[in-house]
Protein backbone atom coordinates (compact mmCIF):
# COMPACT_ATOMS: atom_id res chain seq x y z
CA UNK A 1 0.00 0.00 0.00
CA UNK A 2 1.34 3.43 -0.94
CA UNK A 3 1.96 6.30 1.48
CA UNK A 4 -1.00 8.21 0.06
CA UNK A 5 -3.29 5.21 0.43
CA UNK A 6 -2.16 4.54 4.00
CA UNK A 7 -2.60 8.19 4.97
CA UNK A 8 -6.06 8.26 3.42
CA UNK A 9 -7.08 4.96 4.96
CA UNK A 10 -5.80 5.60 8.47
CA UNK A 11 -5.89 8.48 10.91
CA UNK A 12 -2.18 9.07 11.52
CA UNK A 13 -1.48 10.21 15.07
CA UNK A 14 1.38 12.43 16.19
CA UNK A 15 4.60 10.80 17.45
CA UNK A 16 4.80 10.23 21.20
CA UNK A 17 7.28 12.49 23.05
CA UNK A 18 10.59 10.70 23.68
CA UNK A 19 13.89 11.66 25.25
CA UNK A 20 16.53 12.94 22.86
CA UNK A 21 14.10 14.33 20.31
CA UNK A 22 15.88 17.72 20.36
CA UNK A 23 19.49 16.49 20.62
CA UNK A 24 21.79 17.94 17.98
CA UNK A 25 24.92 16.24 16.63
CA UNK A 26 27.87 17.57 14.60
CA UNK A 27 28.33 16.73 10.92
CA UNK A 28 31.76 16.08 9.43
CA UNK A 29 30.85 18.48 6.62
CA UNK A 30 30.25 21.27 9.14
CA UNK A 31 27.40 22.48 11.29
CA UNK A 32 24.92 20.51 13.41
CA UNK A 33 21.61 18.80 12.84
CA UNK A 34 18.89 17.31 15.03
CA UNK A 35 19.74 13.64 15.52
CA UNK A 36 17.49 11.19 13.68
CA UNK A 37 17.37 8.09 15.90
CA UNK A 38 16.45 5.27 13.52
CA UNK A 39 17.83 2.34 15.49
CA UNK A 40 14.74 1.51 17.55
CA UNK A 41 15.18 -2.22 16.98
CA UNK A 42 18.38 -2.09 19.06
CA UNK A 43 17.09 0.28 21.76
CA UNK A 44 14.15 2.64 21.56
CA UNK A 45 14.43 6.06 23.23
CA UNK A 46 12.63 6.30 26.56
CA UNK A 47 9.20 7.88 26.47
CA UNK A 48 9.10 11.27 28.17
CA UNK A 49 6.16 9.96 30.20
CA UNK A 50 8.27 7.08 31.48
CA UNK A 51 11.15 9.35 32.42
CA UNK A 52 8.81 11.75 34.23
CA UNK A 53 7.24 8.88 36.18
CA UNK A 54 10.65 7.53 37.21
CA UNK A 55 11.86 11.01 38.22
CA UNK A 56 8.75 11.54 40.36
CA UNK A 57 9.33 8.22 42.14
CA UNK A 58 13.12 8.53 42.57
CA UNK A 59 13.04 10.52 45.87
CA UNK A 60 10.92 7.74 47.39
CA UNK A 61 13.23 4.93 46.30
CA UNK A 62 13.63 2.10 48.77
CA UNK A 63 14.49 -1.61 48.86
CA UNK A 64 11.48 -3.86 48.50
CA UNK A 65 9.77 -6.67 50.40
CA UNK A 66 11.80 -6.75 53.60
CA UNK A 67 11.79 -3.21 54.93
CA UNK A 68 9.53 -1.86 57.67
CA UNK A 69 10.06 1.79 56.74
CA UNK A 70 7.57 3.85 54.78
CA UNK A 71 9.72 4.16 51.65
CA UNK A 72 10.39 0.44 51.56
CA UNK A 73 6.69 -0.31 51.90
CA UNK A 74 5.83 2.24 49.23
CA UNK A 75 8.44 0.75 46.89
CA UNK A 76 7.15 -2.76 47.56
CA UNK A 77 3.63 -1.70 46.60
CA UNK A 78 4.95 0.01 43.48
CA UNK A 79 6.99 -3.09 42.54
CA UNK A 80 4.07 -5.49 42.89
CA UNK A 81 1.63 -3.08 41.23
CA UNK A 82 4.07 -2.93 38.33
CA UNK A 83 3.88 -6.71 38.09
CA UNK A 84 0.10 -6.45 37.86
CA UNK A 85 0.36 -3.70 35.21
CA UNK A 86 2.61 -5.87 33.04
CA UNK A 87 0.25 -8.83 33.43
CA UNK A 88 -2.62 -6.61 32.28
CA UNK A 89 -0.59 -5.27 29.35
CA UNK A 90 0.13 -8.83 28.20
CA UNK A 91 -3.43 -10.05 28.93
CA UNK A 92 -2.02 -12.86 31.05
CA UNK A 93 -4.10 -15.74 32.36
CA UNK A 94 -5.02 -15.74 36.04
CA UNK A 95 -2.48 -18.43 36.99
CA UNK A 96 0.41 -16.95 34.98
CA UNK A 97 3.50 -15.56 36.67
CA UNK A 98 5.31 -12.35 35.72
CA UNK A 99 9.02 -12.65 36.50
CA UNK A 100 11.22 -9.57 36.23
CA UNK A 101 14.60 -10.11 34.60
CA UNK A 102 17.35 -7.99 33.04
CA UNK A 103 16.35 -8.40 29.37
CA UNK A 104 14.83 -10.72 26.77
CA UNK A 105 18.13 -12.60 26.69
CA UNK A 106 18.02 -13.05 30.46
CA UNK A 107 14.37 -14.14 30.30
CA UNK A 108 15.02 -16.86 27.73
CA UNK A 109 18.12 -18.08 29.57
CA UNK A 110 15.99 -18.30 32.72
CA UNK A 111 13.43 -20.42 30.89
CA UNK A 112 16.21 -22.55 29.41
CA UNK A 113 17.48 -23.22 32.94
CA UNK A 114 13.96 -24.27 33.97
CA UNK A 115 13.40 -26.84 31.21
CA UNK A 116 12.49 -30.29 32.52
CA UNK A 117 14.91 -33.14 31.94
CA UNK A 118 14.87 -34.51 28.43
CA UNK A 119 13.14 -31.49 26.94
CA UNK A 120 13.50 -31.05 23.18
CA UNK A 121 13.59 -27.48 21.81
CA UNK A 122 12.57 -26.42 18.31
CA UNK A 123 13.80 -23.09 17.00
CA UNK A 124 14.02 -21.58 13.52
CA UNK A 125 17.42 -20.44 12.22
CA UNK A 126 15.77 -17.05 11.70
CA UNK A 127 15.77 -16.19 15.39
CA UNK A 128 17.77 -13.53 17.19
CA UNK A 129 20.68 -15.05 19.09
CA UNK A 130 18.78 -14.45 22.35
CA UNK A 131 16.30 -17.09 21.14
CA UNK A 132 18.74 -19.23 19.18
CA UNK A 133 21.50 -19.85 21.71
CA UNK A 134 20.25 -20.42 25.31
CA UNK A 135 19.17 -24.04 24.85
CA UNK A 136 22.56 -25.75 25.02
CA UNK A 137 21.56 -28.16 27.80
CA UNK A 138 18.56 -29.44 25.83
CA UNK A 139 18.16 -31.42 22.63
CA UNK A 140 17.80 -28.69 20.02
CA UNK A 141 16.32 -29.00 16.54
CA UNK A 142 17.13 -26.01 14.33
CA UNK A 143 14.60 -25.45 11.55
CA UNK A 144 15.41 -23.93 8.15
CA UNK A 145 14.18 -20.44 7.30
CA UNK A 146 10.65 -20.59 5.87
CA UNK A 147 9.70 -18.44 2.90
CA UNK A 148 6.02 -17.99 3.76
CA UNK A 149 4.08 -17.93 7.04
CA UNK A 150 2.32 -21.10 5.94
CA UNK A 151 5.64 -22.82 5.34
CA UNK A 152 6.71 -21.86 8.88
CA UNK A 153 3.69 -23.71 10.28
CA UNK A 154 4.10 -26.81 8.12
CA UNK A 155 7.85 -26.94 8.82
CA UNK A 156 7.16 -26.91 12.55
CA UNK A 157 4.37 -29.47 12.26
CA UNK A 158 6.63 -31.91 10.40
CA UNK A 159 9.43 -31.48 12.93
CA UNK A 160 7.09 -31.99 15.89
CA UNK A 161 5.49 -35.05 14.28
CA UNK A 162 8.93 -36.71 14.13
CA UNK A 163 9.80 -36.13 17.79
CA UNK A 164 9.35 -38.47 20.74
CA UNK A 165 5.70 -37.76 21.62
CA UNK A 166 6.15 -38.67 25.28
CA UNK A 167 8.87 -36.23 26.26
CA UNK A 168 8.54 -32.51 27.02
CA UNK A 169 9.07 -30.12 24.13
CA UNK A 170 9.33 -26.37 23.67
CA UNK A 171 9.04 -24.20 20.56
CA UNK A 172 10.72 -20.78 20.59
CA UNK A 173 9.64 -18.24 17.99
CA UNK A 174 9.82 -14.51 17.39
CA UNK A 175 6.74 -12.35 17.02
CA UNK A 176 8.41 -9.90 14.63
CA UNK A 177 11.81 -10.36 13.02
CA UNK A 178 14.54 -8.03 14.23
CA UNK A 179 16.00 -8.17 10.69
CA UNK A 180 13.05 -7.91 8.30
CA UNK A 181 10.35 -6.62 10.66
CA UNK A 182 7.96 -9.24 9.30
CA UNK A 183 5.23 -10.55 11.59
CA UNK A 184 5.27 -14.28 12.27
CA UNK A 185 2.13 -16.47 12.48
CA UNK A 186 2.38 -16.87 16.24
CA UNK A 187 -1.19 -18.01 16.86
CA UNK A 188 -0.92 -20.72 14.18
CA UNK A 189 2.48 -21.85 15.44
CA UNK A 190 1.12 -22.06 18.99
CA UNK A 191 -1.78 -24.20 17.77
CA UNK A 192 0.65 -26.52 15.97
CA UNK A 193 2.85 -26.79 19.05
CA UNK A 194 -0.05 -27.60 21.36
CA UNK A 195 -1.53 -30.10 18.90
CA UNK A 196 1.70 -32.09 19.20
CA UNK A 197 2.00 -31.79 22.98
CA UNK A 198 4.65 -29.07 22.94
CA UNK A 199 4.77 -25.68 24.64
CA UNK A 200 5.76 -22.38 23.03
CA UNK A 201 7.60 -19.26 24.16
CA UNK A 202 7.21 -16.01 22.24
CA UNK A 203 10.17 -13.66 21.85
CA UNK A 204 8.20 -10.41 21.80
CA UNK A 205 11.19 -8.06 21.97
CA UNK A 206 10.33 -6.58 18.56
CA UNK A 207 6.57 -7.19 18.72
CA UNK A 208 5.51 -5.70 22.06
CA UNK A 209 6.69 -2.12 21.27
CA UNK A 210 4.68 -2.08 18.04
CA UNK A 211 1.59 -4.29 18.46
CA UNK A 212 -0.63 -5.46 21.32
CA UNK A 213 0.47 -8.84 22.70
CA UNK A 214 -2.21 -11.03 24.28
CA UNK A 215 -0.98 -14.22 25.93
CA UNK A 216 -4.59 -15.47 25.94
CA UNK A 217 -5.38 -14.67 22.33
CA UNK A 218 -2.09 -15.93 20.91
CA UNK A 219 -2.31 -18.94 23.27
CA UNK A 220 1.42 -18.94 24.01
CA UNK A 221 2.82 -20.49 27.16
CA UNK A 222 5.39 -17.77 27.82
CA UNK A 223 6.32 -14.37 26.46
CA UNK A 224 9.62 -12.52 26.89
CA UNK A 225 10.55 -8.91 26.14
CA UNK A 226 12.96 -6.14 27.14
CA UNK A 227 12.26 -2.74 28.66
CA UNK A 228 14.84 -0.94 26.54
CA UNK A 229 12.94 -1.81 23.35
CA UNK A 230 9.62 -0.82 24.96
CA UNK A 231 10.58 2.85 25.51
CA UNK A 232 11.97 2.26 29.01
CA UNK A 233 15.62 2.51 30.15
CA UNK A 234 18.11 -0.36 30.02
CA UNK A 235 18.41 -3.15 32.55
CA UNK A 236 14.93 -4.65 32.92
CA UNK A 237 12.95 -7.36 31.18
CA UNK A 238 10.03 -9.73 31.58
CA UNK A 239 9.29 -13.44 31.37
CA UNK A 240 5.56 -14.05 31.79
CA UNK A 241 3.52 -17.21 31.50
CA UNK A 242 2.91 -20.64 32.95
CA UNK A 243 4.13 -21.19 36.47
CA UNK A 244 4.68 -24.95 36.64
CA UNK A 245 8.10 -25.35 34.98
CA UNK A 246 9.34 -22.23 36.75
CA UNK A 247 8.00 -23.39 40.10
CA UNK A 248 9.57 -26.84 39.76
CA UNK A 249 13.00 -25.66 38.62
CA UNK A 250 15.91 -24.73 40.82
CA UNK A 251 16.09 -20.95 41.28
CA UNK A 252 17.78 -19.16 38.41
CA UNK A 253 19.88 -17.31 41.01
CA UNK A 254 20.38 -18.51 44.57
CA UNK A 255 20.18 -15.85 47.24
CA UNK A 256 18.00 -13.60 49.34
CA UNK A 257 14.52 -12.99 48.07
CA UNK A 258 14.32 -16.38 46.32
CA UNK A 259 14.42 -18.27 49.62
CA UNK A 260 11.47 -18.58 52.00
CA UNK A 261 13.32 -20.36 54.84
CA UNK A 262 16.97 -21.21 55.44
CA UNK A 263 18.14 -23.32 58.40
CA UNK A 264 21.32 -25.05 59.50
CA UNK A 265 21.23 -28.83 59.74
CA UNK A 266 22.76 -30.84 62.55
CA UNK A 267 25.42 -32.11 60.14
CA UNK A 268 26.51 -28.53 59.46
CA UNK A 269 24.80 -28.15 56.09
CA UNK A 270 21.93 -25.85 55.10
CA UNK A 271 18.31 -26.61 54.29
CA UNK A 272 16.52 -24.18 51.99
CA UNK A 273 12.84 -23.78 51.21
CA UNK A 274 12.45 -21.74 48.02
CA UNK A 275 9.54 -19.51 47.10
CA UNK A 276 7.03 -20.94 44.63
CA UNK A 277 6.01 -17.52 43.32
CA UNK A 278 7.87 -15.32 40.81
CA UNK A 279 10.23 -14.37 43.67
CA UNK A 280 11.82 -17.82 43.24
CA UNK A 281 13.71 -16.46 40.21
CA UNK A 282 14.21 -12.88 41.41
CA UNK A 283 17.00 -13.30 43.96
CA UNK A 284 18.81 -10.23 45.21
CA UNK A 285 17.61 -6.65 45.43
CA UNK A 286 15.56 -6.10 42.29
CA UNK A 287 15.77 -3.23 39.85
CA UNK A 288 12.73 -1.40 41.20
CA UNK A 289 13.19 1.67 39.02
CA UNK A 290 13.61 -0.50 35.91
CA UNK A 291 10.51 -2.49 36.75
CA UNK A 292 8.49 0.67 37.36
CA UNK A 293 9.75 2.07 34.04
CA UNK A 294 8.47 -1.01 32.18
CA UNK A 295 5.07 -0.69 33.87
CA UNK A 296 4.94 3.01 33.01
CA UNK A 297 5.74 2.24 29.36
CA UNK A 298 3.04 -0.44 29.27
CA UNK A 299 0.48 2.02 30.58
CA UNK A 300 1.62 4.81 28.23
CA UNK A 301 1.33 2.62 25.13
CA UNK A 302 -2.05 1.27 26.18
CA UNK A 303 -3.36 4.77 26.85
CA UNK A 304 -2.02 6.07 23.52
CA UNK A 305 -3.97 3.32 21.78
CA UNK A 306 -2.32 0.63 19.72
CA UNK A 307 -4.73 1.17 16.83
CA UNK A 308 -3.38 4.70 16.37
CA UNK A 309 0.24 3.65 16.96
CA UNK A 310 -0.02 0.80 14.45
CA UNK A 311 -1.63 3.13 11.89
CA UNK A 312 1.17 5.67 12.24
CA UNK A 313 3.85 3.02 11.97
CA UNK A 314 2.22 1.54 8.88
CA UNK A 315 2.36 5.02 7.37
CA UNK A 316 6.09 5.37 8.17
CA UNK A 317 6.85 1.88 6.85
CA UNK A 318 5.11 2.77 3.59
CA UNK A 319 7.14 6.00 3.37
CA UNK A 320 10.45 4.19 3.77
CA UNK A 321 9.63 1.24 1.53
CA UNK A 322 8.27 3.50 -1.21
CA UNK A 323 11.39 5.66 -1.02
CA UNK A 324 13.78 2.69 -1.14
CA UNK A 325 11.83 1.13 -4.01
CA UNK A 326 12.77 4.17 -6.08
CA UNK A 327 16.49 3.35 -5.77
CA UNK A 328 17.39 0.41 -8.07
CA UNK A 329 20.68 -0.17 -6.24
CA UNK A 330 18.85 -0.93 -2.98
CA UNK A 331 17.73 -4.46 -2.14
CA UNK A 332 15.35 -4.80 0.82
CA UNK A 333 15.68 -8.10 2.70
CA UNK A 334 12.57 -10.20 3.20
CA UNK A 335 11.54 -13.75 4.02
CA UNK A 336 7.82 -13.53 3.29
CA UNK A 337 7.71 -11.03 0.42
CA UNK A 338 6.74 -7.40 -0.14
CA UNK A 339 3.13 -7.80 0.97
CA UNK A 340 3.93 -9.35 4.34
CA UNK A 341 2.77 -7.27 7.32
CA UNK A 342 5.67 -5.87 9.29
CA UNK A 343 6.69 -3.54 12.09
CA UNK A 344 9.04 -0.57 11.63
CA UNK A 345 12.17 -2.62 10.99
CA UNK A 346 13.67 -2.73 7.47
CA UNK A 347 17.05 -4.15 6.46
CA UNK A 348 18.68 -3.65 3.10
CA UNK A 349 21.93 -3.65 1.13
CA UNK A 350 23.15 -1.16 -1.45
CA UNK A 351 24.89 -2.43 -4.58
CA UNK A 352 28.47 -1.21 -4.72
CA UNK A 353 28.59 -0.18 -1.06
CA UNK A 354 29.95 -1.85 2.03
CA UNK A 355 27.14 -1.64 4.57
CA UNK A 356 29.38 -0.26 7.32
CA UNK A 357 30.58 2.49 4.99
CA UNK A 358 27.01 3.41 4.06
CA UNK A 359 25.86 3.51 7.69
CA UNK A 360 28.88 5.60 8.68
CA UNK A 361 28.10 8.12 5.95
CA UNK A 362 24.46 8.35 7.06
CA UNK A 363 25.66 9.21 10.55
CA UNK A 364 28.59 11.50 9.81
CA UNK A 365 27.07 13.43 6.90
CA UNK A 366 23.35 13.43 7.73
CA UNK A 367 23.04 12.89 11.50
CA UNK A 368 21.09 9.65 11.02
CA UNK A 369 21.65 6.72 13.35
CA UNK A 370 21.02 3.28 11.83
CA UNK A 371 22.68 -0.10 12.42
CA UNK A 372 24.84 -2.22 10.15
CA UNK A 373 26.09 -5.77 10.47
CA UNK A 374 24.31 -9.06 11.11
CA UNK A 375 22.05 -7.82 13.92
CA UNK A 376 22.70 -10.74 16.31
CA UNK A 377 20.88 -12.94 13.78
CA UNK A 378 23.87 -14.20 11.78
CA UNK A 379 22.32 -17.34 10.19
CA UNK A 380 19.24 -15.40 9.04
CA UNK A 381 21.13 -12.47 7.50
CA UNK A 382 23.56 -14.80 5.74
CA UNK A 383 20.62 -16.79 4.36
CA UNK A 384 18.92 -13.62 3.11
CA UNK A 385 22.16 -12.40 1.50
CA UNK A 386 22.86 -15.68 -0.23
CA UNK A 387 25.69 -16.79 2.03
CA UNK A 388 26.07 -20.01 3.96
CA UNK A 389 23.96 -19.74 7.16
CA UNK A 390 26.51 -22.00 8.88
CA UNK A 391 29.35 -19.53 8.34
CA UNK A 392 30.64 -17.69 11.39
CA UNK A 393 29.34 -14.14 11.09
CA UNK A 394 31.37 -11.00 11.56
CA UNK A 395 29.90 -7.53 11.99
CA UNK A 396 31.47 -4.34 10.70
CA UNK A 397 33.60 -3.33 7.75
CA UNK A 398 36.12 -5.65 6.09
CA UNK A 399 39.73 -4.55 5.85
CA UNK A 400 39.44 -4.12 2.10
CA UNK A 401 36.87 -4.12 -0.68
CA UNK A 402 33.47 -2.54 -0.91
CA UNK A 403 31.15 -5.50 -0.31
CA UNK A 404 30.52 -7.84 2.59
CA UNK A 405 27.87 -10.16 3.96
CA UNK A 406 26.48 -7.41 6.16
CA UNK A 407 23.34 -5.30 5.86
CA UNK A 408 21.95 -1.94 6.97
CA UNK A 409 18.93 -1.75 9.26
CA UNK A 410 16.65 1.24 9.72
CA UNK A 411 14.06 0.99 12.49
CA UNK A 412 11.55 3.35 14.03
CA UNK A 413 8.47 3.48 16.20
CA UNK A 414 6.07 5.53 18.28
CA UNK A 415 8.47 8.44 18.78
CA UNK A 416 9.66 8.85 15.19
CA UNK A 417 8.68 12.11 13.42
CA UNK A 418 8.09 12.25 9.66
CA UNK A 419 11.17 14.41 9.19
CA UNK A 420 13.48 11.63 10.33
CA UNK A 421 12.27 9.11 7.76
CA UNK A 422 12.10 11.80 5.06
CA UNK A 423 15.73 12.75 5.77
CA UNK A 424 16.73 9.09 5.71
CA UNK A 425 15.12 8.44 2.31
CA UNK A 426 16.66 11.61 0.90
CA UNK A 427 20.09 10.67 2.26
CA UNK A 428 19.95 7.18 0.74
CA UNK A 429 19.12 8.65 -2.66
CA UNK A 430 21.89 11.25 -2.44
CA UNK A 431 24.56 8.80 -1.30
CA UNK A 432 23.71 6.34 -4.06
CA UNK A 433 23.62 9.08 -6.69
CA UNK A 434 26.55 11.26 -5.60
CA UNK A 435 28.64 9.09 -3.30
CA UNK A 436 30.00 10.05 0.12
CA UNK A 437 31.33 13.55 0.56
CA UNK A 438 33.95 12.46 3.08
CA UNK A 439 36.72 9.89 3.26
CA UNK A 440 36.34 6.91 5.61
CA UNK A 441 38.64 4.26 7.03
CA UNK A 442 38.28 1.02 8.96
CA UNK A 443 39.17 1.18 12.64
CA UNK A 444 38.66 -1.77 15.01
CA UNK A 445 36.28 -3.36 12.55
CA UNK A 446 34.17 -0.22 12.12
CA UNK A 447 34.03 2.24 9.27
CA UNK A 448 34.67 5.76 10.63
CA UNK A 449 35.26 9.21 9.14
CA UNK A 450 38.91 9.90 8.38
CA UNK A 451 39.79 12.95 10.52
CA UNK A 452 43.37 13.27 9.25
Amino acid sequence: MSVTAVAADQSVCAPLPVLGRDVTVPLVTGGEVTYAALDYAASAPALQRVWDDVAAYAPYYGSVHRGAGYLSQLSTDLFENSRAAVAEFLDCREADQVVFTRSTTDSLNLLAAALPAGCQVFVFETEHHASLLPWGNARVTYLDAPRTPGEAVTTLERALADRDPYGPALVCVTGASNVTGELWPVRELAAAAHAHGARIVLDAAQLAPHHPVSVRDLDVDWVAFSGHKLYAPFGSGVLAGRADWLREAEPYLAGGGASRKVARRADGGVDVEWHTTAARHEAGSPNVIGVYAIASACKALAEAGFDDLVARERYLVAKVREGLAGVPEVKVLSLFGDEAPRVGVISFVVRGWNSSHFAAALSAEYGIGVRDGLFCAHPLVRTLLGGDPQDVGECGAPDGGTTSLNAIRVSFGAGTPDEHVDRFVRAVKELVRDGARWKYRTEDGRCVPDRC
